[in-house]
């Protein structure tokens, strides 16, 4: 988020300000009016698909319901079906990218409390919000105020509790990781999965390349990899991926290092992992950044650096749905060609099928691509020269 950035309104004849506050990317609504529960779902629509923000005064909970009848009527106007999978996925985007927009423009306050360390939503029957604002946002200024997106604040709230319970990993005996807010929680465990039963290259150091949560470091030191190298660029992964490992007890053969892609220095490994972004799309906020990839750069810049940084017969193990290809997003031969160029091959590959219940959901958009997806875990080994 900006700090810079405020938000003007009048109310009560009084022109007032806040710091603006959207970790999902959101611009700052240049309209906004205060509302409480006598405004109506139709009005606050309307409003809201004008672009006029509307700052709740009224009872949480009525918040809450009016945001449900707003997405009820966003709900009602469906995408239209495209010229095929890819138009389909487009337009999809859009209708998601509007969806946000619209309910987006439902804010709430976030004020400092008394004590002044701690954020609090100054409304009746709000739920205390500290723990799950400094999990997101860290602690506030002295007498800090801002607006926030109740949509955004919800999803804040809903992290902190994923945290808080924890995430159930097969691949780890049941044991639980705490995906940290804005970090892609391991939900579909497939990947994990084929990372679990993939047979081990010979011993040695090993990579875990945009690691997260940590949860595949944790996989691989669960099965006896005695120095893995944890990477990722993003400051809450590298903290949660710290977390999760030392509550697993796999803290002490996992190193995790802030790097883009391969870690620094010239050390090869003889397993290398990556699971990049699946859809080579652009994300619409930063929260998206671990399931979109502009242009495969992550997968490419995986794929292009990997020859030089295996040890002698090592693998590389690129965890990849085919849902972009079913999309139409990117093709088979596209990917063959990035694995040749890079001067590796394929010396096999693990198959599996998602479990998640959209795979399932005749009523998605993209059921027909989601239906035929599959997982892959595909085994490079460097080009014989």
């Amino acid at each position: 988020m900006d700090e810079r950035q405020t938000v003007g309104w009048t109310e009560d004849d009084e022109e007032r300000s806040a710091l603006w506050r959207s970790e999902n990317g959101m611009k700052p609504p240049r309209r906004v009016r205060p509302a409480d529960d006598r405004t109506t779902a139709d009005a606050a629509y309307k409003l809201a698909c004008e672009g006029t923000a509307l700052l709740w005064r009224g009872d949480f909970h009525g918040a809450r319901q009016l945001l449900s009848a707003m997405r009820r009527r966003v709900d009602r106007k469906q995408p239209k079906a495209g010229a095929g999978p890819r138009e389909d996925f487009h337009l999809q985007r859009q209708a998601q990218a509007r969806r946000a927009r619209v309910l987006g423009m439902l804010l709430v306050p976030l004020d400092t409390d008394a004590a002044g360390g701690t954020h609090t939503v100054p409304l009746r029957r709000a739920p205390d919000v500290a723990e799950a604002c400094a999990e997101a946002y860290g602690p506030p200024a002295a007498g800090e105020r801002s607006l926030v997106p109740l949509r955004e604040l919800l999803g804040v709230i809903g992290a902190h509790e994923w945290r808080r319970r924890g995430v159930p990993v097969p691949a780890l005996d049941g044991e639980r990781v705490r995906p940290a807010y804005g970090v892609f929680s391991p939900v579909r465990g497939e990947y994990v999965d084929l990372v679990a039963r993939t047979r081990l290259p010979p011993d040695g150091t090993a990579f875990d390349i945009g690691t997260g949560t940590g949860v595949l470091s944790a996989v691989l030191a669960r099965r006896g990899l005695t120095r893995v190298v944890a990477t990722d660029q993003d400051p809450r992964a590298l903290d949660c991926a710290r977390e999760n490992l030392r509550l697993l007890g796999a803290g002490e053969a996992v190193t995790v290092v802030e790097a883009d892609l391969f870690p620094p220095g010239d050390e090869k490994a003889t397993l290398i992992v990556c699971n990049p972004p699946w859809l080579p799309a652009k994300p619409t906020s930063p929260l998206e950044h671990a399931v979109y990839d502009p242009g495969s750069r992550m997968l490419r810049g995986f794929l292009a650096g990997l020859a030089e940084r295996l040890a002698p017969g090592g693998e590389g193990w690129l965890i990849l749905s085919d849902l972009a290809e079913h999309l139409q997003l990117r093709s088979r031969e596209e990917l063959f060609g990035w694995i040749g160029e890079a001067g590796l091959t394929v010396a096999g590959r693990e198959d599996t099928r998602p479990h998640h219940p959209r795979s399932a959901d005749p009523a998605d958009p993209l059921h027909a691509a989601r239906s035929a997806e599959v997982t892959s875990l595909w085994r490079l080994r460097a080009a014989a020269a």
